[in-house]
């Protein structure tokens, strides 16, 4: 088993998506330490703030997705929807490809490994041999957790 494997839960697919969201991340972090360092505005640390909040919220999904955390999904999702959007715009309307596709690119990436098999099985728990409706009627992740809870004896 590989030292990844250990560390987290989660498939390859949602490790190789957390990577990914991670890079918008660092790149709010470095816009707004460039901010705060050249930035002469009179709003600069509301300016600032903003997109060091935004950076680190982005690299705590990012962060979930690489721990096998599943709460994390949807807001990498979300992330990754408004890099499509953003590196549309900019491929497109401000005529700005060399930036706006490799942006689009990464974003169409997480969404496709987010929806993966694998990763659909991750976040619902899924047992090797019941189909995704069968477990999402027990519960997914929780279900299995609250039956293993009533299953082992209280250790107290």
């Amino acid at each position: 088993m590989a030292l990844a494997d250990k560390i987290s839960p989660a498939p390859r697919e949602v490790r190789y998506a957390g990577l990914l969201t991670a890079l918008p991340g660092f790149a709010l972090v470095a816009i707004g330490i460039l901010l705060a360092v050249t930035g002469r505005s009179p709003d600069l640390v509301a300016e600032v703030s903003y997109y060091l909040v935004l950076g680190v919220a982005v690299l705590a999904c990012a962060a979930g997705l690489l721990f096998g955390k599943t709460w994390a999904r949807s807001p990498s999702l979300v992330v990754a929807l408004i890099l499509v959007g953003v590196g549309w715009y900019a491929a497109g309307p401000s005529d700005q490809s060399v930036f706006g596709v490799p942006i689009m690119i990464a974003g169409i990436a997480v969404v496709v490994l987010l929806f993966r098999r694998d990763s659909r099985a991750w976040v619902l728990g899924q047992r090797p041999e019941e189909t995704e409706e069968e477990a999402a009627r027990r519960g997914g992740v929780s279900g299995r957790a609250a039956e293993r809870e009533h299953d082992e004896p209280d250790e107290r």
